[in-house]
């Protein structure tokens, strides 16, 4: 069979910088590839901008950050949810119990890997051997060719060694297509340079590749050998099947919900009392060098400061008090809001991020919301089937099970409304007995605290004596 590898040109001139940036968080030269390695991956700088943009907001590093701008960390809040509500409402398994038990331990962290997966756009799930497998979130592997359906059929897993003073690359490529099922190709290259991906080796020079194959091909394969998964988000940014952040509808808004919080850090350092005291009123403690030192308590050293009233001012105004009002709420106000818009843009229920409590919400928007969250969480679990449903086929293939008759059963609740649909049920029935006062059923539905719903409860008549 002819091998549909990465081509014969010469690749030790190559700047790979770029191509490592899963590792080391850089852009890889897109045409310097397609010409090197005679791959045209799919995928363009745009997507590798907003990857690389994404992954900094997930990791807290976002571009706007820095000594004054603190980050709440929204995006993982946003991914957290997302990924506790799928998996949590999620039962997987296959019905051949040998392959179900490979299958069960393969999954078991999948919550924490949806997370990474959600924040760049997609995810890989590849199998290592037996029950073992590699999550590869989308700044770690280039996509080169998705079918018409958006599955992807042809993939490079780059690994990366730093063995001494040489830097070693092996770029694994999966090859999918109809006339030769699936090929795997083993490539690997040496440089005393971290930025350049250097001359081709043979596989075997390093210790933990030397079992890999250069070359497999699985004729009777039809199907990727891992799992793929990808958020339900139009691309806008190229029009691509490459994924989106589940977030990225939301950068600008968390960019000013961050600014905002660093607001209200501001509000309460810089309004922290102080007494500006008179230095004659301080006794000096030492002398060094005939300079005298003051020193106060150390409870008071944030709240006196010692300064020179006395000079021109006939001995008055020893103490002076420096102690501002506090305007945390309108702050807090406009970041719970800043919180509110970007529940709705990413589709999350509000409540998820904001302070339920803050604002007062109609029964109907706050079922609305719950509508929208389940809704995106729908969609997710969707393509997350999807993908579980390739890694169950993979695992199998790997494991010898295919012929089995397995079938893979994937099910999800829909508790975003039912919960809420029973528990207020329950609630009006409690309402009814007497078990729960009319001011706390308010409180709790109507996001009001206990003393504004028991005002806004509505008067019954007086009956005259």
């Amino acid at each position: 069979m002819q091998q549909t590898g990465f081509g014969s040109e010469e690749v030790s001139k190559i700047d790979f910088i770029n191509f490592i940036k899963g590792v080391y968080k850089r852009l890889f030269p897109i045409k310097n590839i397609q010409t090197a390695l005679n791959i045209k991956p799919a995928i363009s700088k745009e997507m590798l901008d907003c990857i690389r943009v994404w992954q900094d907001c997930y990791s807290g590093r976002s571009y706007w950050v820095d000594k004054d701008v603190k980050s709440l960390k929204l995006e993982q809040s946003i991914t957290r949810e997302f990924s506790n509500t799928v998996i949590n409402e999620m039962t997987a398994s296959v019905t051949v119990p040998k392959l179900d038990n490979v299958f069960q331990k393969a999954k078991r962290n999948i919550g924490i890997y949806l997370q990474r997966g959600l924040a760049t756009g997609a995810m890989v799930i590849k199998p290592i051997g037996g029950d073992r497998v590699q999550y590869v979130a989308a700044n770690a592997f280039i996509p080169v060719e998705y079918d018409s359906g958006g599955r992807l059929i042809k993939v490079i897993f780059p690994e990366f060694k730093n063995i001494g003073d040489n830097y070693y690359t092996r770029l694994e490529y999966h090859n999918l297509d109809h006339e030769n099922g699936l090929v795997i190709t083993n490539k690997s290259y040496v440089s005393n340079n971290a930025n350049t991906l250097g001359e081709e080796i043979p596989i075997f020079y390093v210790d933990e590749w030397k079992n890999l194959a250069p070359f497999t091909s699985y004729p009777m394969m039809n199907r990727p050998a891992f799992g793929y998964y990808r958020n339900p988000i139009d691309n806008k940014i190229d029009g691509s099947h490459c994924g989106v952040s589940i977030f990225d509808s939301a950068i600008d808004l968390i960019r000013l919900a961050d600014i905002q919080f660093s607001r209200l850090d501001w509000e309460f350092e810089s309004g922290e009392r102080t007494v500006l005291i008179d230095q004659s009123a301080l006794e000096p403690i030492r002398t060094i060098e005939g300079l005298k030192k003051f020193e106060m308590p150390k409870l008071n050293e944030r709240l006196y400061k010692g300064i020179n009233l006395s000079e021109g001012s006939n001995g008055e105004d020893f103490y002076k008090e420096f102690s501002p009002q506090f305007r945390q709420a309108d702050i807090i106000s406009g970041l719970e809001e800043y919180k509110r818009n970007i529940e709705f843009a990413v589709g999350l229920a509000y409540g998820d991020l904001s302070n339920p409590q803050f604002v007062d919400k109609t029964a109907t928007e706050v079922l609305a919301s719950k509508q929208r969250k389940y809704n995106t969480v729908t969609a997710i679990q969707e393509n997350l089937k999807d993908c579980l449903d390739d890694l169950v086929y993979a695992l199998a293939f790997y494991n010898s099970m295919t012929k089995s008759g397995y079938k893979f059963n994937c099910d999800f609740k829909d508790s975003i409304l039912t919960d809420e649909r029973e528990e207020r049920k329950q609630d009006q029935q409690d309402l009814a007995n007497g078990t729960l006062r009319p001011d706390e059923y308010r409180s709790k539905w109507r996001g009001e605290d206990i003393e504004t719903a028991r005002e806004n409860l509505p008067q019954t008549a007086q009956v005259i004596d």
